[in-house]
C-alpha cells in the first residue's frame, strides 16, 4: 500500500516562501504524474502543479506560474513544491497526490488514485 505524506506547511507573511515535501512510503511505485492540489475553506480542491515520472514535463495552474516550482526524485519517491512570493490567496490545505493509472492526465483530481493527508499553508497579509 502506497502512502503519501506531506510536510513543510506553516504560517508565512505575504511575499515569503515555503517548501513543501511529499514522501511516498510503502514500496517503490511508478506513476504518470505526481501532483499538488490545494483547498481553501469553502472552496473546491484545485490543481496547483504536477510533474511526470521522468521529471521533464511539468504543468502549473496559471495562478502560480512564475512563483511555484515543482521537482521530483523518483528514485527517492519524493516530490517537492517550492512556493515563492506567497500571497494570502495561496492559503489552504495543500495535498500531494499520485496519478498511477491515467497517462497524459495531470490536472483533474479524479485521475489521482493516492492522496496524502494534507499540510496547511497560511499566508498573512
Amino acid at each position: 500500500q502506497v502512502q503519501l505524506v506531506e510536510s513543510g506547511g506553516g504560517l508565512v507573511q505575504a511575499g515569503g516562501s515555503l517548501r513543501l515535501s511529499c514522501d511516498a512510503s510503502g514500496r517503490t511505485f511508478r506513476y504518470y504524474f505526481m501532483g499538488w492540489f490545494r483547498q481553501a475553506p469553502g472552496k473546491e480542491r484545485e490543481f496547483v502543479a504536477a510533474i511526470d515520472w521522468s521529471g521533464r514535463s511539468t504543468n502549473y495552474a496559471d495562478s502560480v506560474k512564475g512563483r511555484f516550482s515543482i521537482s521530483g526524485d523518483n528514485t527517492k519517491n519524493t516530490v517537492l513544491l517550492q512556493l515563492n512570493n506567497l500571497a494570502p490567496e495561496d492559503t489552504g490545505v495543500y495535498y500531494c497526490a499520485a496519478n498511477r493509472f491515467r497517462p497524459g492526465q495531470s490536472i483533474l483530481p479524479a485521475y489521482y488514485s493516492n492522496w496524502g493527508q494534507g499540510t496547511q499553508v497560511t499566508v498573512s497579509s
